[in-house]
């Protein structure tokens, strides 16, 4: 049986994962709605072009709806495929406040269709790894996440819509992955939130209005810790995911694209993606004059390297197989429940709110 997928939002991801799900046995990309990009890549892969959203979204010739569209248009597709009977997959940040994240989620669970979130990070091999590792008691219990991702961020051409906070949500919602994934580590969401943040280096009119240095610190109610970081002021660029237990440690160190697993003495090397040669490509990509750290960002036209690739193609994978009658397995789940998109959202917000407000924000104010 074919499924059918119709695309929104054609740029740099969304065109790829196009290509990636075209790819996909039993899948087919239909229909697609970009009202700038949308041409070439209808050509390439043989689809329709609607000439709106809504066209897309209630299309008859669509399963599943894939929502790519920069971070502030992603509420109204999501609602609209729902309510006509389409599964959902939406790229990250799901949204850019908890209310609309709510909705959106509630709208899919209303109309009995899947919804998935796509917080890629965690088809990442080093993320799964040091989750298996955590559940085999490598090291005890985990009592603090700590996670960087920083580089610097020189003039460009153009200021992108991913540089305008009530477009992207900045570096906290456009970069929520580390979010995401230390709520996963964590099992938890947190009790009490705390953000400092400011723009440092980038200030006037060739640079956007978000802050470029991100300071998280998240308190749970079991007493354990994690803080975060984000920024694209930083010269010495860091992109880790450190999780400290009580017997050891792991690094996925994504700068330098190597995990280890930290245990009485001895560094023990993983994987961070599929293979040696995909983290030798994303090492490579490091310490090119086109990525950096923190502030790498893609343009339409432009083709995701090879690690990146990789992952995109497995969410693909997941994504088909789910709606084709997988099973959700635990690893997974919070995904697809939408548990995974309004736990980040509220914590962000929560986080927003104590930047605003100057003090700690429990993060039932977020929830109500």
């Amino acid at each position: 049986m074919m499924t059918k997928y119709g695309v929104v939002g054609t740029g740099y991801f969304g065109a790829e994962l196009a290509r990636f799900m075209a790819k996909v046995e039993g899948a087919k990309i239909t229909a697609i709605y970009d009202p700038v990009n949308a041409d070439p890549i209808a050509k390439e892969l043989n689809c329709v072009a609607t000439a709106t959203m809504e066209a897309l979204c209630t299309h008859p010739d669509v399963d599943c709806v894939i929502i790519a569209s920069p971070n502030y248009l992603h509420k109204a597709p999501v609602i609209t495929a729902a309510k006509a009977g389409k599964h959902v997959f939406c790229e990250k940040p799901i949204a850019l406040n908890y209310q609309d994240c709510k909705d959106m989620v509630d709208a899919c669970k209303e109309a009995g269709v899947t919804f998935m979130a796509g917080h890629v990070m965690n088809f990442f091999h080093g993320v799964r790894h040091a989750k298996a590792l955590i559940k085999a008691g490598e090291i005890g219990e985990v009592t603090q996440v700590h996670t960087k991702r920083n580089g610097f961020e020189d003039v460009q051409d153009e200021i992108s819509w991913k540089k305008i906070r009530a477009k992207s949500g900045g570096h906290l919602y456009h970069h929520i992955h580390e979010l995401d994934c230390t709520l996963f580590i964590m099992d938890e969401t947190p009790s009490l939130v705390s953000m400092a943040a400011g723009n440092v280096a980038h200030k006037g009119e060739k640079f956007g209005d978000e802050d470029d240095v991100v300071l998280i610190t998240l308190e749970f109610e079991s007493g354990r810790f994690a803080t975060l970081q984000w920024g694209s002021s930083f010269h010495y660029p860091e992109h880790y995911v450190l999780i400290e237990g009580t017997t050891g440690a792991i690094l996925i160190d994504m700068q330098n694209t190597a995990g280890y697993l930290i245990k009485a003495g001895k560094k023990t090397h993983f994987l961070v993606h599929e293979s040696q040669a995909e983290d030798d490509d994303r090492r490579n990509g490091n310490i090119s004059s086109e990525m950096d750290g923190a502030i790498a960002y893609g343009k339409p036209g432009k083709r995701t390297p090879m690690w990146l690739s990789s992952i995109m193609k497995l969410e693909m994978q997941y994504l088909h197989d789910v709606i084709n009658g997988l099973e959700p397995g635990e690893e997974f789940a919070k995904l697809l429940t939408g548990e995974a998109a309004t736990n980040a959202i509220a914590t962000a917000d929560a986080a927003t709110l104590s930047s605003n407000e100057g003090r700690k924000v429990k993060l039932t104010e977020i929830l109500g």
